[in-house]
């Protein structure tokens, strides 16, 4: 990744990865998760757009799943869109 603050759009997974603060690993969003967030099939610019817009409840739902699960510090792990809508104040 460019920077442990920007997000990728990742074309082999088709996602968006980010590495959600304090930990070392990666986090997942796929698209199928953005398509629910947003009631649409959006492109990855869409999902990029969504997850700047709303990097807040993204970062809340990563430290959510992160102490309700045993991820070990260097894994990388997925969210759904359950985890995020978790944390949207929309």
């Amino acid at each position: 990744m460019p920077s442990s603050k920007t997000p990728i759009w990742r074309d082999d997974i088709d996602a968006l990865a980010f590495q959600p603060s304090g930990h070392i690993g990666l986090c997942m969003v796929h698209r199928r998760a953005f398509r629910t967030l947003l009631r649409a099939a959006p492109s990855p610019q869409q999902c990029m757009d969504f997850f700047n817009s709303h990097e807040q409840a993204f970062q809340a739902a990563a430290r959510a799943k992160l102490l309700r699960t045993a991820v070990a510090e260097t894994a990388n792990f997925h969210l759904t869109s359950r985890d995020v809508t978790r944390q949207l104040k929309i």
